[in-house]
């Protein structure tokens, strides 16, 4: 199986990039992993809510592939534990699945069109986070589910 994480909008926070970086690269070793950034939506501020989030869901869905499970990081999505979650990787790595696909909205969410093409929502948490950090906290959940996974000392339970 392959991982795709997929985000809208580059970040200029140069640390935040590299602890990404750091968890990209522990993680490729568990795993085919890519971390998409697609970009902003030019005029933005011309723009609607609405009209945000169509054009983003556009960009979203045009990076899809048939058999591809779409995951949303979603505020209204179910809450997992890290064990939890890495019981999920592992069965969607038993299924057969080609390629897991998460996304990280933009500042307004998902469009309808997004939604209705999901298999799954996902929330990090209650809490609200900014779209940089969540591309982080992402990673490292992704990092620690498969180090669990291994049964290898990262996470403490």
């Amino acid at each position: 199986m392959q991982i795709t994480l997929l985000a809208i909008g580059k970040t200029d926070n140069t640390e935040l990039s590299q602890l990404i970086a750091i968890y990209e690269k522990r993680l490729k070793h568990y795993i085919k992993f890519d971390f998409l950034i697609l970009p902003d939506i030019k005029n933005s501020k011309n723009l609607s809510e609405a009209q945000q989030k169509q054009k983003e869901g556009e960009l979203i869905l045009a990076q899809l592939q048939p058999g591809d499970a779409l995951v949303l990081l979603d505020e209204k999505g179910k809450h997992y534990s890290s064990m939890e979650f890495s019981q999920f990787l592992q069965k969607k790595m038993n299924s057969g699945l080609k390629r897991l696909v998460l996304v990280i909205g933009g500042p307004y969410g998902f469009s309808d069109d997004v939604y209705q093409k999901c298999n799954d929502k996902l929330s990090m948490s209650k809490m609200t986070f900014s779209h940089q950090m969540v591309r982080l906290f992402a990673v490292e959940q992704l990092y620690r589910g498969f180090t669990i996974l291994k049964n290898e000392p990262y996470h403490h339970q």
